[in-house]
């Protein structure tokens, strides 16, 4: 069998005309491992830096400037993973499904998000009512929408725009695009199961995987990201909004 030998050997000079035959690797379409496993070490790095704002670090920050740089921590830590995957081989945003999107899809994406918030909440209910666990471990996002306007303010935003954001950007972007290459059931679950693993084995775990699951399949039957950026912003208004409608100040 014939081999083929470099455009630009010595031995085999380009036909004039001929389209030339690159030898330099072409990045993949999609995220693989690489980005998987280092995008999430970045983000686990950034996110461990919250030990040194907490009770027991140095700065003893107060309830309510803790409770807002925790609600934007998760946000800058997917967007610092997001960005660490992003640098690594693909230099394509399309690649982690970040191009635009139609209005109908964001509509879609925001009302499979009232369902999600609905499922996870029966859910969370039910696991409550049967076990009794209901140690709920997001007190500092009330501490932080209990803390007067400007604060209730500055948590919608980072709850509400920051957090989707940047969480989306890794969990679906990265994670999810990459493990559908092994099928949809595998993508959609896996990287749910990431997602939940990342907010703790706590109450909200359950929550989270519901969360992810509804995302993932709203990015992958829309090819964008923003439809699943949609669903979790409508489920991370509800605390907020709770704090603002019933003045709630720790977890109920």
């Amino acid at each position: 069998m014939p081999t083929e030998h470099p455009a630009h050997s010595p031995n085999h000079p380009q036909v004039a005309g001929a389209p030339a035959i690159s030898t330099t690797p072409t990045a993949p379409d999609r995220p693989g491992w690489p980005e998987v496993v280092l995008g999430l070490l970045a983000a686990a790095i950034s996110v461990f830096a919250l030990v040194f704002l907490g009770p027991i670090g140095p700065l003893e920050l107060g309830p309510v400037t803790l409770g807002l740089v925790v609600a934007a921590w998760s946000g800058i830590g997917g967007l610092v993973g997001f960005g660490v995957a992003y640098a690594v081989r693909i230099r394509s945003l399309a690649a982690f499904s970040v191009r635009r999107t139609s209005w109908r899809w964001m509509l879609a994406g925001a009302a499979w998000g009232v369902a999600a918030l609905l499922l996870k909440g029966a859910l969370i209910l039910a696991i409550t009512t049967l076990t009794g666990f209901d140690e709920n471990p997001q007190g500092a996002y009330y501490d932080a929408a209990g803390g007067g306007a400007l604060a209730l303010v500055l948590t919608f935003l980072f709850l509400a725009v920051l957090t989707p954001v940047g969480e989306e950007f890794l969990f679906r972007g990265v994670i999810a695009n990459a493990l559908l290459r092994y099928g949809p059931v595998i993508g959609t679950l896996g990287s749910s199961a990431v997602f939940a693993l990342f907010h703790g084995v706590n109450i909200v775990l359950p929550a989270a995987f519901v969360v992810g699951v509804v995302a993932a399949e709203v990015m992958r039957r829309s090819g964008s990201i923003w439809p699943a950026v949609a669903v979790h912003s409508v489920n991370n208004l509800a605390l907020p909004l709770l704090v603002l409608l019933t003045g709630a100040t720790a977890p109920v």
